[in-house]
């Protein structure tokens, strides 16, 4: 039985429109999922409440994947043979994309993805397209900003320590920064890993300052990115620039337990509100969904994936309106061809599916005092560096002045 339908009276004379998709509701990326499927029916509200799309309401068709990839495949299939909806989209994340990647090019179908690294990279299927900002080189485009910066400081850095978790996502991120060292001409003096159930990363982080590094590259999971930051205002780590890729430090609870040992730190992000992102709609967004969270239980910010998740859709809408049509082939070769206003700005998509340019930000905690959530909700504290065109404020440097 599918667990959720929505649509509106203004839209509901002619048969919906439906889109289909697993999401994690269950199990370790939950939060994410509960947070990605409020942003997808706030879209189906707003879509509705204008007459729903080519005069037909959209009904959203959704069930558990319970963060299991191995569930992906009976949930898709029921949804195209015996739900009969007109698209699907991906649930969140990579894990629980790649197993349906085959289903998609088996049926020739087009599919809009939220939140997967590189999932295309081997299948090169050309109905794919992936809402997350990370460019089509995702590697590099991940930790590109945190090497233009440093590489623009004078004097220039000369040595850098790059340090991560043994699992997927760091070894990728770190494969990148890798050939950022190597283009920027940046010298490796550590280049470590750690299991990711290490509990303490003091003797880490002392390992790391032996070496002396001008910069630290961390790509870490959310446990190991607390542990890491505590260690460092534990130690002294009297570097130049610190962070990079530390995942978790995107969402209220981290923000919230670190406060001020935020400051200085550098990491990559999709979206912030800095005014130099005031894209049109998004700050109405934030607010009905920042209204909403507590009592759903979903992160109180809502600036990572909630408008990505709406905005994934949003191109689906605004495909299916320009073609007129609910067919496949054409709705994906519009897709592939135009660029679209979201509430996380113009996207353009490149041939392997990724955003045409990356955008993924590099920026600076600033000015953070205390625990208070409410003011990561301002502009201020999370300032932008990279890219030019988004910058907002000026970089602290070197990072050791703050930890003074």
């Amino acid at each position: 039985m599918a667990l959720g339908a929505a649509w509106a009276p203004a839209a509901q004379a002619a048969d919906p429109i439906k889109i289909g998709f697993g999401m994690a509701l269950t199990g370790a990326l939950a939060g994410n999922g509960k947070a990605a499927l409020m942003s997808m029916q706030m879209w189906a509200e707003d879509v509705n409440k204008k007459g729903g799309l080519l005069g037909r309401p959209v009904e959203l068709v959704y069930y558990d994947d319970q963060t299991k990839p191995a569930a992906v495949p009976g949930i898709y299939t029921k949804l195209l043979d015996v739900d009969k909806v007109n698209f699907v989209v991906s649930g969140y994340g990579t894990n629980v994309i790649a197993p349906l990647m085959p289903i998609a090019v088996e049926r020739n179908l087009l599919l809009m993805g939220l939140f997967g690294m590189a999932n295309n990279e081997k299948t090169k299927y050309k109905n794919y397209f992936q809402i997350m900002p990370s460019g089509p080189e995702p590697a590099l485009g991940w930790s590109q900003g945190f090497f233009e910066v440093a590489a623009k400081q004078q004097p220039k850095p000369q040595t850098i320590a790059l340090v991560g978790a043994d699992a997927e996502y760091p070894h990728n991120a770190l494969a990148g920064a890798r050939e950022h060292v190597k283009h920027y001409g940046f010298k490796v003096v550590y280049d470590g890993k750690y299991p990711p159930s290490t509990v303490d990363y003091t003797p880490i982080v002392r390992a790391i300052k032996a070496t002396n590094p001008d910069l630290v590259y961390v790509a870490s999971y959310p446990p190991d990115t607390a542990g890491i930051i505590q260690a460092v205002h534990e130690v002294g780590l009297p570097v130049k620039m610190f962070g990079g890729g530390m995942v978790g430090l995107q969402f209220a609870a981290l923000q919230t337990k670190l406060g001020p040992k935020l400051n200085g730190v550098m990491n990559y992000e999709f979206y912030v509100p800095e005014p130099t992102l005031s894209f049109p709609g998004i700050n109405e967004f934030l607010a009905r969904y920042q209204a909403q969270a507590e009592k759903a239980g979903v992160d109180p910010l809502g600036h990572y994936i909630p408008p990505f998740a709406y905005a994934y859709v949003q191109v689906l809408g605004q495909a299916v309106e320009a073609t007129k049509s609910v067919d496949q082939k054409k709705v994906a070769d519009y897709i592939r061809a135009n660029e679209f206003n979201t509430i996380v700005g113009k996207v353009r998509f490149a041939p392997n599916g990724e955003w045409a340019k990356s955008r993924v930000l590099m920026v600076q905690f600033q000015n953070v005092k205390g625990s208070d959530v409410a003011q990561f909700k301002k502009a201020g504290t999370r300032v932008v560096l990279y890219p030019e065109e988004s910058k907002s404020g000026t970089l602290i440097y070197p990072f050791s002045k703050v930890l003074k």
